[in-house]
C-alpha cells in the first residue's frame, strides 16, 4: 500500500514529561504578574532601586518595596535572547543554549569533599576545584564546568577569585560561576577579559558566566542585585536561580511554590534588562520542597524533579534558555 504525505504531523519520539497545557501555563504567567504589581518585591539595594524607577516600576525607597506595571515585565520578557552562547576557551567546547538544547554541568560550590586517599569528608580546598576542572575538561558530556566545590582554604573575601582562577587554568570548557558581590564579580569579567583580549572580545565570546539567587519568599538583597547589575552592563549570562522552598520559604503547594519561585527569577531578568536591553539571562530553578521534620531542603525529592519540569516549562513559555539542577 502506498504511504501518502502528512500534513502538520506532531510526534513525540522517545519519553516526555508535560506538566501543564499551555492555558495552565497562562494561569501562572498571570498569578506572577498579579503578584508582582500588586504585592511587589522587596530590593534592598539602592542602585537597583533607582535602575527599576527609571524603568517605570513604582519604587517605594522608604519600605524598599518595587512593585512591577505588567507592561514593564513583558517588555522586558521581549528583549531577553532565546540563545546564549556559553563560550569555551577552546571554541570546539562551545555551547549553546536555548530552545530544547539539553546540557549537562556539575551541580555547584559545595564545601565539603571526600577525599581520595583517606576516604575522610573534609573541607574542600583550591587543588580539589583545580582537579575537578581537569577531570570535567576530559568528560565529553560534561557541556560546562560549575565547579562542584569551593575553596574553603582561601579568605572568605577572596574564595570565589581563587576558584575562578583555579577553573580558568585547568579547564577549556566554559565556566559558571558564582561572586558574593558586584565587586567580586568584575574582578572576575576583568579575569576573564585579561584571557580572551579584552572585554570587547569577552562579550563576542563570554567565556565565563555568573549564577546568583533571590531570597525567598520575594527578595532581592544588595549582593544579588549587584551581580545581575555587573554582569548585564557587560552582557555576560547572568543565571537567576530561586533557591524557594515549598513549606517553608513559599506556600506548601507545589503550585504557589512554583508562582514565587517565577516572580523572584522574573524579578531579576527584569533587572537585567533595565540594565542593559537584550543581555543574555537564564531562567534557573533550584526549588523543592522543605523537609519539615529534618529542617532541611530536600534536593533529591521527587517534587524537585517535578519543580524542575514545570520551570524548563516556563522557561520555553518565556522563550529564555533554564538551567534547573540537583535532581
Amino acid at each position: 500500500m502506498g504511504k501518502a504525505t502528512i500534513a502538520g504531523s506532531y510526534s513525540i519520539k522517545g519519553w516526555g514529561l508535560k506538566t501543564f497545557t499551555p492555558d495552565e501555563l497562562e494561569q501562572i504567567h498571570i498569578a506572577t504578574l498579579d503578584i508582582m504589581q500588586s504585592t511587589g518585591l522587596g530590593i534592598v539595594c539602592d542602585e537597583a532601586l533607582d535602575i527599576f524607577k527609571a524603568g517605570g516600576c513604582d519604587v517605594n525607597k522608604k519600605t524598599q518595596v518595587v512593585k512591577f506595571p505588567k507592561h514593564i515585565v513583558k517588555q522586558a520578557l521581549s528583549m531577553c535572547p532565546s540563545h546564549i552562547l556559553l563560550a569555551g576557551r577552546d571554541p570546539k567546547n562551545d555551547f549553546i543554549m536555548g530552545g530544547k538544547q539539553v546540557g549537562f554541568t556539575p551541580f555547584g560550590t559545595a564545601v565539603l569533599t571526600q577525599d581520595l586517599h583517606t576516604g575522610k569528608v573534609r573541607d574542600s580546598t583550591k587543588e580539589d576545584v583545580a582537579n575537578m576542572a581537569v577531570l570535567c575538561d576530559a568528560l565529553e558530556n560534561v557541556d560546562v564546568f560549575t565547579p562542584p566545590v569551593s575553596p574553603c582554604d582561601r579568605p572568605l573575601s577572596s574564595y570565589e577569585l581563587h576558584g575562578a582562577e583555579a577553573s580558568f587554568l585547568n579547564t577549556t570548557k566554559h565556566i559558571d560561576t558564582d561572586a558574593e558581590t558586584g565587586a567580586r564579580c568584575r574582578k572576575i569579567i576583568d579575569m576573564a577579559a585579561v584571557i580572551v583580549g579584552g572585554t570587547a572580545e569577552l562579550k563576542k565570546r563570554p567565556i565565563v558566566s555568573f549564577g546568583t539567587c533571590p531570597v525567598s519568599p520575594l527578595q532581592l538583597i544588595k549582593e544579588c542585585c549587584e551581580v545581575i547589575i555587573e554582569s548585564a552592563r557587560f552582557s555576560i549570562p547572568i543565571n537567576v536561580l530561586s533557591m524557594a522552598m515549598a513549606g517553608a520559604t513559599s506556600p506548601v503547594s507545589l503550585a504557589g511554590a512554583l508562582v514565587t519561585h517565577n516572580v523572584e527569577v522574573l524579578a531579576g531578568i527584569v533587572l537585567a534588562q533595565l540594565t542593559n536591553p537584550g543581555a543574555p539571562v537564564i531562567y534557573g530553578s533550584s526549588t523543592t520542597t522543605f523537609n519539615m521534620k529534618y529542617g532541611s531542603a530536600t534536593v533529591g525529592a521527587p517534587e524537585m524533579g517535578m519543580i524542575s519540569a514545570a520551570a524548563s516549562e516556563l522557561s520555553n513559555f518565556y522563550g529564555i534558555p533554564s538551567y534547573v539542577g540537583g535532581t
